[in-house]
């Protein structure tokens, strides 16, 4: 697990108890969606370098709060984590207009997104300011049917005819663009750098 998951784990360990007067680690481990014993592991570290404190109450059951030296850490990883998404914000933003850019100069009008989420949004926005058209979003199996008021469809071949399409996912990158070249050219699928996606067969462009 890479130090900035670590720090994540952590920063939702330290809100988790600041937010509810006594949570147990099963709600710790539910509110962040990771196992139990990843839970107790990371409260445990936390207890040890003096971020949380324990007591017990009744019916067997501890009572964690953060400690002045948890307030300040937890402060200290949000404002970690707001510089890097104002950073990834700027990144993406500059990459997907980019490759709007490549579209426009190869003639391609009818352009797709794969992917819901942040970078989406993020493309659309850089859609609109670059004065080009997203004919809609690939969720595959999702459930959405529009995103800032752009149609979602569930596969590739629902949308169309398309002359781009720009890989906007971020949870499983390197997945959903294989999906997406099986069911259309992969020289037309655009991928920003900072996806990091693989293999080399891909067009990235970007800063």
């Amino acid at each position: 697990m890479g130090v900035v998951s670590e720090n994540k784990i952590t920063l939702g360990v330290l809100s988790a108890i600041q937010t509810h007067r006594s949570p147990t680690q099963r709600t710790i481990a539910t509110e962040l969606g990771i196992a139990l014993g990843l839970a107790n592991s990371y409260l445990r570290r936390c207890v040890t370098k003096g971020y949380i404190k324990v007591s017990q109450a009744p019916a067997n059951r501890y009572v964690y709060y953060l400690t002045p030296k948890g307030f300040a850490e937890k402060s200290r990883l949000t404002a970690e984590f707001l510089r890097q998404s104002f950073s990834l914000f700027r990144q993406a933003r500059s990459q997907y207009r980019t490759l709007f850019a490549q579209c426009r100069e190869r003639g391609w009008t009818t352009i797709g997104l794969v992917g819901v989420g942040d970078l989406c949004e993020i493309a659309i926005l850089c859609a609109h300011e670059s004065g080009a058209t997203v004919a809609g979003v690939v969720e595959f199996g999702g459930e959405l049917s529009e995103l800032l008021g752009v149609p979602v469809k569930s596969s590739v071949a629902e949308m169309g005819s398309l002359d781009a399409l720009l890989l906007t996912e971020v949870d499983d990158a390197q997945t959903v663009y294989e999906r997406t070249i099986r069911e259309f050219p992969a020289e037309r699928v655009l991928v920003p750098e900072l996806l990091e996606v693989s293999p080399m067969i891909v067009e990235k462009f970007g800063p």
